[in-house]
């Protein structure tokens, strides 16, 4: 395989494996922003991707699809177990999400942690051409910058940080505090959701590392006694509108969010939600707020149908094992309590849907609930409104996604004020079509000019800014 301009590294390759119409393997294209943005430039800057090709116990040689050079890196069943489920999603996703369940340190799984991302490191060192650029995602591989770095200092190493950053009184928990931070360093720039996350960053740098650090920049001592420069920043992550927008005008689309509206008794309010199921989204608290309206006599299910869609995940990790049955019991009670022959209050789906079918759900939800507890930006906020040209429709966003920096005309709400959650709602449901439209014109405008190109453009920017300087 030639030597590549372009290196992105991430834990996954942007391609799954399916069983074809011949009953042979063959590998199809991940639904993804990330994939969508980079894989233009890839192509033309003759690109490669390093990451896992999603499973254990399989070593495969570099191949290529549509154009794009794929470097699997293998991992074990026990390494999937440990450093994956483990620390990662075990260690670091809580941590990182203000500790709404508490993290595990376990030693083995730090170990694994160190010796997958030395793996990444070493592939991505060896296919990236002289003076190349490398760029890093998310918090499974937050030691390869360094690592990277320590093999070849003539790439230029970016790095985006997917999830949130936390404050340091709850980073100071984590035992290999220090390593990580330096790991991260490695990276000429370092990209965050949010302008806090990067502040709580160069929080705990100036704190733990005692690094100098002036706005966004920090100088990083050099074997050699002087210093290099890098930068930490937020770059606010989107998606490729145009999937949505050419979906939403579909006739066959259309026609299926009304058959939607139809099979859920055409109520007059459909509520939505879309999530993951994971405890950081604030599924609970959602059911909770709309079973007591239900309760309060506010709502009836007559007028108002809640669809939960919640995608399954990580199903061999306790915390989601036990969610899940917290989230059905709940939902059954109020089932039991409220539903009719001809209505039900809530329509719980735990499973994942192609984006057609999403789309469609989009055009049918009249409130669309986006109530996480903490989350790093939240792309079906973008996704909803990116789908609404007829301007109608009401967004109900937690202040703590990274998408409320931007989304600012959404309904704006506490998630952890049950009260203020169900006003929120009440106040979705009884909104005019003239304040809908005024809301929802300009968050269309907002997500249609910074879509997942002009992310994608303004990250390579800044590092191509490090490389001149």
């Amino acid at each position: 395989m030639p030597a590549a301009d372009f290196v992105v590294v991430a834990n996954r390759l942007p391609v799954d494996r399916v069983v074809g119409p011949d009953g042979e393997d063959e590998w199809r294209t991940s639904p993804g922003g990330l994939v969508a943005a980079l894989e233009p430039m890839m192509r033309s800057a003759h690109g490669a991707w390093v990451g896992w090709p999603g499973q254990p116990d399989v070593d495969l040689e570099p191949f290529e699809i549509n154009g794009i050079d794929l470097v699997p890196v293998p991992l074990s069943t026990e390494e999937v177990a440990d450093y994956y489920e483990g620390f990662a999603n075990d260690t670091i996703w809580p941590l990182y999400h203000d500790v709404i369940a508490p993290p595990q340190y376990h030693r083995e799984w730090w170990d694994a942690y160190v010796r997958v991302n030395r793996r990444f490191a070493e592939a991505a060192a060896a296919v990236a051409a002289p003076n190349g650029t490398v760029w890093i995602h998310d918090y499974q591989l937050q030691l390869v910058p360094q690592m990277i770095r320590e093999i070849r200092s003539d790439v230029t190493i970016g790095y985006f940080h997917h999830i949130p950053f936390p404050a340091h009184g709850l980073y100071a928990q984590l035992p290999w505090r220090d390593q990580v931070l330096t790991g991260l360093l490695g990276a000429d720039v370092i990209g965050f959701q949010r302008a806090q996350d990067a502040t709580y960053f160069l929080t705990a740098v100036r704190r733990r590392l005692r690094y100098e650090v002036k706005g966004s920049a920090v100088a990083i001592p050099t074997a050699d006694g002087g210093s290099r420069t890098a930068i930490a920043r937020a770059f606010p992550i989107s998606i490729d509108t145009t999937p949505y927008l050419e979906l939403a005008a579909r006739p066959d689309v259309r026609a299926r969010a009304a058959e939607i509206r139809e099979s859920l008794g055409n109520p007059k309010k459909i509520l939505l939600g879309v999530d993951r199921l994971d405890y950081t989204k604030g599924i609970r608290h959602r059911i909770k707020a709309y079973g007591e309206l239900l309760e309060d006599g506010l709502l009836s299910v007559e007028d108002v149908t809640f669809v939960q869609v919640a995608s399954p995940s990580r199903e061999r990790v306790d915390a989601y094992v036990h969610l899940r049955d917290e989230i059905e019991l709940a939902v059954g009670r109020i089932n039991g309590d409220h539903d009719t022959m001809g209505h039900t209050a809530i329509r719980y789906l735990h499973q994942g849907y192609p984006r057609e079918e999403m789309v469609a759900l989009y055009l049918a939800a009249d409130v669309m609930l986006v109530t996480a507890l903490r989350d790093g930006m939240n792309l079906v906020a973008k996704e909803y409104v990116a789908t609404r040209a007829d301007n109608r429709g009401v967004l109900v966003l937690s202040e703590f996604t990274g998408a409320a920096d931007e989304l600012r005309q959404a309904v704006r709400v506490n998630p952890h004020d049950i009260a203020g959650l169900k006003d929120a709602i009440m106040t979705a449901v009884a909104m005019t079509p003239a304040e809908q439209g005024k809301r929802m014109r300009s968050l269309r405008r907002r997500v249609l000019e910074n879509d997942v190109d002009a992310w994608s453009s303004s990250f390579l920017r800044a590092l191509a800014d490090i490389r001149q300087r």
